[in-house]
């Protein structure tokens, strides 16, 4: 495992800018193939390239060079800091890059297939795992499923190979589309298009020109306009036809392709919306056909034109039926090794068959433990455990979850270490006798074919239990088994054999033909419908959310009437699914035939049958069409508007998605296909699927699995490899240079003052060095991969006096001459529960829109990029309510009471009509951030983590308390109120005039207008959050904790109870608003004595 930080010994390090010293040259060790060894001096900023050239001379001198050969025939490899063995095909990485260990380079000899090399190595780097260790997995499933994905990979990037230069810069740059009903501007006197101010730049030249057009006009005809301009302003000499041109937004690489209306692309209505004017630049088409050219040619030096064949299919071997088998089904306990308990408990097994989180028959109990306990191994005299469920009722996707627990009569005060986890996970007590969980493991009854497993097999536990289990069980765990296997409690199982011949799980058409048998013996029973009393009970039931739990009665009444369902209630199939008996192949036979003619469901409520409670397979397709559908649902429109528009939807969900391949059993699903599909067509999406994917990719329990979807996609985009592999490599700079600062800081802790200055000047002096100065220029940003990154702005930049010194890094805008953009970069903070939540502002930001409300919120970009490592967007013109509040005020105690402070902050940045458009922006945004913190119980408001942009805007930061989880002291709530509404913000509101005015009554209208919105669609919210329920996230480990957002959007209630309760907390609010002060206060005055 890598270090949790610099280790002091480490040569790279210690030869760092920051540590004090950084000589240009470092000794390396070479270990030549003909058995030389040659120890030289060699650049520290070198390239590998380089260092080979340099070696290839020094070894002239030595013996047996002329058998060394050519010199393009090796290459190096070495062993990382990381522990992590590679090979350096990639040549162009510069030598304090790869950090070889002590460090040593051996020079092998290359074997055919350069191109294929060097592509498989900078995948390697790339995604976090070398491919080698993928190459050495003895498991046929990722055999199988890296081999297809290689050949549907290149057949992909021949189809691109066959793209016209405009469909490539649809499927890569294409813009952000509005739907065409919420697009509509009018001047509001003769109802025709509203005019629009354009500022038009024109690409390598200094000019630009200031165009208005209507609403309703093309990119082509604006493009005709600017063109028309140009040639007045410079002469008919320098005329260019707009057939040679194409329009880009003037800041990131987003180009308005298409012929929609101008108004309908996404950054023309945010300027409207901002009351400022776009700024377009108009690029000449042979930018662009370079651009397109440099992508084909990285393509073309990998992928042959030549088709490639999938393989042939073996002939078919005799196979048995699984509903065939009528035994019971058992399995055999061997052995458990390396049990992690105290010599003298006992320890029994106990094992559960699930289909999603329903257990299909009563748990196996294991005999108590006899044998060797003294050598942690232990076994069962009644080792075979029976299960009371028939092989044929199995279904497809049973899991068979283990539980090891020890046994003792009574709880004993632990005198050592081990079996330390006894007091911090939950007990059951039965019978006088205490049970402690030692260990948990999952696998599934069936193999990646469908055919039952037989055999012997290790499962290699987890030690780690969470909140809530099931009879000790954790069915929703991972079916990974632990890859730490040197310490890892082991499992020895068998499963035994019904057969003479491989048993499998029947296919779709058999299950079909069952369904149809069923349907014809038993005299139409499946069609029966209910009366009107029965439509009543089933319209109630089915508007339930998804956290209600159904009893066993009103599923024998879904089930029923599941074709009363299917005509009145489809969008009802989640409790339909519920209720069916799994454990009957009878039934399951029933479902698949009625799926077959279920109408489609919405995006929206498709996502909700990925969740881990619907785990078949045919039900997860299913799911996966209808979310294919996100791209086809306004079927009339224009087929790029109808590509665009799925995509945004798409792109809203993606978090949620990555997140829920953990309850896919197998790699190779419908899920993953479709993904990667869509990243492939589209470069923003794939940029997110890559972090989302990278940023997780050091967890066990998902590490093999997202490591093969990130080959697949980077196999299917060979000119993204580039662009990401700068990224990796700036942002591996990046934590570099903050893990030195923290290096730094503990040394000089003595000294606050001097540390601060001799600290931020090694910072400088390191992001001046030309190997930091390269590797962190001429980027797309990691937010935003639309936006080029041309470089660091040294002097602006600074590191952040927070525990974790998080870097705050200014970059110049390559696209626009003179704009700046901010990041922080975090490294030690796990981002995803912010990035959730701003997921969720950004989804809530949307919802309101479509019900024609804009209440201005800021979701500013968030973004985890690794191991508690990631970057978050610096909103420009914008400061902390605590700032402010401070500025005003030379105490600090008296800061937090003066209401004055931010009215006048507001009036020095605006005048005249743009302080009332400020104050208007502070009134939407303050109401939508009230609901939205309200309703996510967002915690740990204090002055600090408000902030308030020049234009007005409030948003809110830093989100490391949701869900209720507010923060206490001696056990008191620190935070009293259900939202932060000080009088200081009612002040701007009412534009600083006393009592409640008719502006603070269209404040309180906003609330309650947004309020409701969200709650009709409060399933989606707990959709969104039940997905990421195995995410990790510190607080959000179960459904209890989602059980939150039940309560605050009132579900169950209807809209009048749920008003009458959002006014009594908005009442409440305003009512304790000084509670809130009093707690600005006391953070102003510790951040004034900290300073």
């Amino acid at each position: 495992m890598p270090p949790a930080m610099t280790d002091l010994l480490d040569i790279w390090a210690a030869h760092s800018p920051l540590a004090g010293h950084a000589p240009d040259q470092i000794t390396v060790d070479f270990l030549l193939p003909t058995g030389i060894y040659i120890q030289l001096d060699v650049p520290r900023e070198a390239t590998i390239q380089h260092i080979k050239l340099l070696l290839w001379k020094q070894a002239q001198s030595f013996p047996l060079f002329p058998a060394l050969g050519e010199m393009e025939s090796h290459m190096f490899e070495c062993v990382n800091q990381a522990a992590v063995h590679e090979e350096l095909e990639d040549e162009t990485r510069r030598l304090c890059d790869v950090r070889p260990f002590l460090p040593v380079l051996k020079l092998v000899t290359r074997n055919c297939g350069r191109a294929e090399r060097l592509l498989d190595s900078k995948i390697g780097v790339l995604i976090g795992k070398g491919l080698h260790e993928l190459d050495a997995i003895n498991d046929q499933e990722v055999k199988d499923f890296r081999i297809k994905m290689f050949r549907l990979s290149e057949e992909r990037m021949q189809r691109v190979q066959m793209m016209t230069c405009t469909e490539w810069l649809q499927a890569c740059f294409s813009p952000q589309l509005e739907p065409p009903a919420a697009t509509a501007v009018t001047d509001g006197v003769n109802d025709r298009a509203a005019d629009l101010k354009v500022i038009i730049h024109f690409d390598q030249s200094q000019d630009s020109a200031s165009l208005k057009v209507p609403s309703c006009y093309t990119p082509a005809e604006l493009m005709e306009q600017a063109l028309r301009k140009w040639v007045t302003t410079h002469g008919p000499e320098e005329e260019a036809w707009g057939g040679q041109h194409v329009l880009r937004v003037s800041h990131c690489l987003e180009f308005l392709c298409g012929d929609h209306p101008l108004i309908q692309y996404k950054y023309i209505r945010s300027c409207l919306q901002a009351k400022e004017p776009p700024h377009l630049t108009l690029v000449h088409t042979n930018t662009v056909k370079a651009m397109f050219d440099k992508e084909m040619t990285a393509i073309g030096a990998v992928v042959s034109r030549r088709s490639s064949n999938p393989p042939l299919p073996l002939p078919p071997k005799r196979r048995t039926c699984v509903w065939d088998v009528s035994s019971p089904f058992k399995i055999v306990l061997v052995k458990g090794s390396k049990v992690n308990a105290e010599e003298t408990a006992k320890v029994q097994v106990r094992a559960g068959l699930f289909h999603g989180t329903e257990l299909l028959c009563k748990p196996a109990v294991s005999s108590e433990s006899s044998g060797q306990r003294a050598s942690s191994e232990h076994t069962w005299r009644d080792n075979t455990l029976e299960f009371d469920i028939s092989v044929c009722d199995l279904p497809r996707m049973t899991r068979l979850c283990f539980a090891i627990y020890a046994v003792m009569d009574k709880v004993k005060k632990q005198k050592s270490t081990k079996n330390s986890h006894i007091n911090k996970y939950q007990t059951i007590r039965k019978a006088g006798k205490v049970h402690y969980p030692i260990a948990w493991v999952n696998t599934m009854v069936f193999d990646f074919k469908g055919q039952l497993k037989t055999g012997d097999i290790t499962l290699h536990c987890w030690s780690s239990f969470p909140d809530e289990l099931e009879e000790m069980l954790n069915p929703i765990g991972t079916i990974q088994t632990n890859p730490y296997t040197e310490n890892a409690t082991a499992l020895h199982i068998h499963f035994p054999e019904y057969s003479s011949h491989p048993i499998i799980f029947p296919p779709f058409d058999k299950i079909l033909e069952k369904a149809a048998e069923i349907v014809g013996a038993s005299d139409c029973v499946s069609g029966a419908r209910g009366g009107k009393k029965f439509y009543i009970e089933l319209k109630e039931i089915m508007e339930r959310d998804p956290l209600s739990q159904l009893c066993e009665n009103e599923k024998d009444l879904i089930w029923t009437l599941r074709h009363d369902c299917w005509e009145n209630f489809p969008q009802s199939l989640p409790k339909l699914l519920l209720s069916v008996k799994w454990s009957k192949h009878e039934d399951m036979a029933q479902l698949q035939a009625l799926l077959q003619i279920w109408p489609k469901l919405s995006p929206r409520d498709a996502l909700e049958l990925l969740d881990f409670n619907y785990p078949d397979q045919y039900v997860r397709e299913y799911a996966v069409r209808c979310l294919r559908d996100m791209s086809k649902h306004a079927a009339s429109r224009v087929f790029l508007l109808i590509r665009t528009l799925g995509d945004e939807e798409l792109s809203q969900y993606l978090l949620q998605l990555v997140q829920v391949l953990r309850y896919e059993p197998y790699y190779d699903c419908a899920l993953t296909h479709f993904l990667l599909e869509r990243a492939q067509g589209n470069r923003k999406i794939g940029h997110f699927l890559f972090w989302h994917l990278r940023s997780e990719i050091h967890m066990p329990a998902v590490s093999v699995q997202f490591a093969l979807i990130l080959e697949a996609y980077c196999r299917g985009s060979i000119p993204h490899i580039e662009v990401l592999k700068k990224q990796v490599e700036a942002l591996s700079k990046l934590k570099s240079v903050n893990e030195l600062i923290k290096l730094g800081t503990i040394k000089n802790a003595r000294s606050k003052t001097k540390e601060a200055m001799l600290t931020k000047e090694a910072m400088m002096t390191c992001l001046r060095q030309s190997g930091y100065t390269e590797t962190l220029s001429d980027l797309h940003s990691p937010l935003n991969p639309n936006v080029q990154l041309s470089g660091i702005n040294v002097e602006r930049c600074r590191y952040m006096d927070s525990k974790m010194k998080p870097l705050w890094i200014v970059y110049n805008n390559k696209l626009l001459s003179g704009d700046t953009l901010g990041i922080i970069f975090k490294n030690g903070d796990d981002l995803r529960q912010d990035m959730l939540t701003l997921q969720i502002l950004r989804l809530m930001d949307l919802l309101w829109k479509e019900a024609n409300l804009d209440l201005r919120i800021v979701p500013y970009g968030c973004l985890a990029t690794g191991d508690r490592a990631g970057l978050i967007e610096v909103v420009s013109s914008a400061d902390t309510i605590a700032n402010i509040q401070l500025t005003s005020s030379n105490v600090a105690a008296a800061a937090a009471f003066n209401k004055d402070a931010l009215l006048n902050w507001l009036k020095e940045r605006n005048s005249g009509d743009a302080l009332d458009r400020a104050i208007e922006e502070f009134t939407l945004s303050c109401a939508g951030y009230c609901v939205a913190t309200y309703v996510l119980g967002i915690g740990d408001r204090h002055s600090d983590n408000i902030m308030v942009r020049s234009t007005g805007q409030l948003f809110h930061i830093d989100f490391g308390h949701i869900l209720g989880n507010f923060k206490s002291k001696f056990g008191i709530k620190r935070e009293r109120v259900p939202f932060i509404l000080t009088h200081d913000f009612i002040h701007v509101i009412q534009q600083g005039k006393t009592g409640y005015t008719e502006k603070f009554g269209s404040f309180r209208q906003y609330c309650e207008e947004a309020y409701l919105v969200l709650r009709k669609n409060g399933n989606l919210f707990i959709t969104l959050f039940a997905l990421m329920l195995t995410a990790g996230l510190p607080e959000l480990t179960s459904v209890k904790d989602i059980q939150y957002l039940k309560d605050s959007l009132a579900l169950g209630k209807t809209d009048e109870e749920a008003l009458k309760q959002f006014r009594q907390k908005f009442d409440e609010a305003l009512r304790e608003s000084w509670t809130t002060k009093v707690n600005w206060m006391a953070h102003n005055v510790a951040k004034d004595n900290r300073s």
